[in-house]
């Protein structure tokens, strides 16, 4: 489904215009960054982002659409 998994345990993290991510667990999310408390290998994150995040619209651009 995606790239090979390398076995470490990863996090799924989000910005606030809510873009989806994955970041080794082991380390803080880089700043402007939060988890959303997923964590597992790197294919589970990634099967995880690609259910969630279906409108990969930046929040601020929706909220813009929406607003017109």
């Amino acid at each position: 489904m995606y790239e090979d998994d390398d076995g470490r345990t990863y996090q799924v993290v989000v910005n606030e215009e809510e873009q989806y991510s994955i970041w080794p667990a082991d380390r803080e999310p880089p700043p402007g960054w939060r988890a959303d408390g997923t964590e597992g290998l790197k294919n589970d994150c990634l099967a995880h982002i690609n259910t969630v995040w279906t409108d990969m619209r930046p929040r601020s651009l929706r909220e813009r659409k929406a607003e017109a």
